[in-house]
C-alpha cells in the first residue's frame, strides 16, 4: 500500500502468545474533538498494492507526552459512532487514492 521510496511508519504487535507481527501504519485519525481519543489504522506491513483483500486492524491510541510512542487499545465493538467516523475518515481516503 505504500509508494516506493516512500518512508513508512510501522509498529509491532505482540499477541498473548509473544508472537510479533510487523504492521504498517495506513493512517491517523483526531477524533479528540468528537471522542477524546484518537485512532491507527493498521495493515500488514509488506503486502503489495496488489493485494485485494487486506485486513486493516483499528486502534485509538494515546500517546506519550513526547509523542513518540503510546498505548493501542481496542475500541469497543458497540461504539457504533466511533466505528461510523473511521469508516467515513477510510472511505474518503481510500477515494482520494484513487483519484
Amino acid at each position: 500500500m505504500s509508494k516506493h521510496n516512500e518512508p513508512v511508519d510501522v509498529i509491532t504487535l505482540i499477541d498473548d502468545d509473544g508472537n510479533e507481527t510487523l504492521y504498517e501504519i495506513l493512517m491517523t485519525i483526531d477524533g479528540q474533538k468528537e471522542f477524546g481519543k484518537n485512532y491507527v489504522l493498521l495493515y500488514p506491513a509488506g503486502i503489495s498494492e496488489d493485494d485485494e483483500e487486506v485486513e486493516l486492524l483499528a486502534y485509538s491510541f494515546l500517546e506519550n507526552e513526547d509523542g513518540t510512542q503510546g498505548k493501542l487499545m481496542a475500541i469497543d465493538e458497540n461504539a457504533d459512532a466511533e466505528w461510523g467516523m473511521i469508516e467515513e475518515v477510510y472511505q474518503t481516503f481510500m477515494d482520494e487514492e484513487r483519484d
